[in-house]
């Protein structure tokens, strides 16, 4: 039988761009259903990803599906920077309605969480009338200029962004910055932000706002201590800083709330959301306070955001996360993922730290655990040989050392077993020297 995967493989090789890839292994996707992707070949994978956490209601929903087709045969396309659309409009509503603080509100629609974090790059200076803006180490926002430019991870550490932003360490207690101890720290890097960087470069009468990730995934899937984001907000609210929020990647209910930041008894001025909104349909957003997305016409708009396919697609995932028990099951099936990884720790050194919350975890592998060193290449051969078993798994970090679960929201507890124990075989063969450098040669990750 013809190798279709290996054939697609070598088409992509010679027609794709290197700049559009992070490619771990050799996958070529066919079909896919609920919390499994079939390739190009036939084989069935069980799939811990989500694809970047964009399926969290699963792939192939039918509410979703029937969503799509419904509108695309009523108005394929309409731009919504001139022509309002009946979806669009009501999407925003519901979006207001979702969004906890007492203040009013607007939405602002775009196509990726990257565009959505450049209209906060944009906006932010220009609502605030001041040019700063504040973000972390290990953020990842995006990859156009405005994203690019607040974000803090070594895959934009080549380009140089915007000179108007001051990033400063995130609350990385298995990392810390400052070699603290976090039961004992007093959240030192919050210090450090009032006493040193808002004292010498940054002067908080000039900074606008700074932005976080509630949990910031693709540096490592860290979340940050108890106290460290109502302390933040605090800080903001004393020097009239707006506070942003990004939750692309950990929004819509992956967490076991809605939104991320709700773990945290905070309300932010901005919320920027995209990936899972509409299950796989470009879509993008801003949910902020009105003169924050009232402070210009027409300055940042892109013809096909807020599409009504996309904004269709998104009215009926929110529809399957809020009232089919995602949420609830995100919240019962990442404690049970998480409970396995930590025994798993118990049998690996390897495993050097297990932490998330909901269907976001994060599993960080060292060499040795009292140096901490990152084992990145054996990172990279687990995703690949847990892959050759039938489990669809990727890795993160700003050390490319962390093993990252983004599932379905509707994963079940056979899958999570079922892929458990291709994972589990998948630490033994490497461990055990089974996986060669050259099978790895190939994929670059990143």
């Amino acid at each position: 039988m013809r190798d279709r995967v290996m054939d697609l493989i070598d088409r992509d090789e010679k027609a794709i761009g290197s700049s559009l890839k992070i490619r771990l292994f050799p996958f070529v996707a066919d079909k896919s259903s609920k919390n499994r992707i079939i390739d190009a070949n036939g084989k069935e994978y069980i799939d811990f990803t989500a694809n970047w956490a964009v399926a969290n209601t699963g792939y192939c929903h039918p509410k979703v599906t029937k969503a799509i087709k419904e509108q695309i045969d009523k108005n394929s396309f309409s731009s919504y920077t001139t022509v309002i659309t009946e979806t669009g409009v009501e999407l925003a509503e519901r979006l207001i309605q979702l969004t906890p603080g007492n203040f009013e509100k607007k939405v602002w629609f775009g196509l990726s969480g990257s565009d959505a974090n450049g209209c906060i790059a944009k906006m932010l200076p220009l609502a605030k009338k001041r040019n700063r803006l504040i973000s972390f180490f290990g953020a990842y926002h995006g990859q156009t200029m405005g994203s690019l430019s607040v974000s803090g991870h070594t895959a934009q550490a080549r380009f140089i962004g915007a000179g108007n932003v001051t990033k400063i360490p995130y609350p990385y207690c298995y990392r810390c910055a400052f070699d603290k101890k976090a039961e004992n720290c007093g959240l030192y890097c919050l210090d450090y932000l009032e006493n040193h960087v808002f004292t010498t470069i940054c002067p908080p009468e000039d900074v606008a706002g700074i932005i976080i990730e509630a949990i910031q995934c693709d540096g490592g899937d860290v979340v940050p201590p108890k106290g460290y984001l109502p302390r933040l907000k605090k800080i903001c609210d004393k020097h009239g800083i707006y506070l942003v929020v990004d939750e692309v990647k950990i929004g819509v209910g992956r967490t076991g709330k809605f939104f991320g930041f709700e773990h945290f008894d905070i309300i932010p001025d901005a919320i920027v959301f995209g990936k899972p909104i509409a299950s796989g349909v470009p879509l993008s957003g801003v949910i902020a306070r009105k003169e924050i997305l009232d402070a210009g016409t027409a300055t940042h708009l892109f013809t096909t955001g807020g599409s009504p396919l996309a904004a269709a697609a998104a009215l009926a995932t929110l529809d399957v996360v809020i009232n089919e028990g995602l949420m609830e099951n995100a919240q019962k099936m990442g404690e049970y993922l998480k409970s396995r990884l930590l025994k798993l720790k118990d049998r690996y050194e390897i495993i050097g730290d297990v932490r998330g919350k909901g269907l976001v975890l994060g599993v960080e592998l060292v060499k040795d655990r009292a140096t901490k060193e990152p084992a990145a290449k054996e990172t990279a051969k687990i995703c690949f040989r847990a892959f050759q078993k039938g489990l669809v798994i990727f890795y993160v970090g700003i050390h490319s050392n962390v093993l990252e679960f983004t599932p379905p929201l509707t994963l079940t507890k056979e899958d999570a077993d079922e892929g458990l124990t291709m994972l589990e075989e998948a630490f033994k063969d490497v461990i055990e020297g089974k996986v060669s450098d050259e099978e790895l040669s190939r994929y670059a990750g990143w």
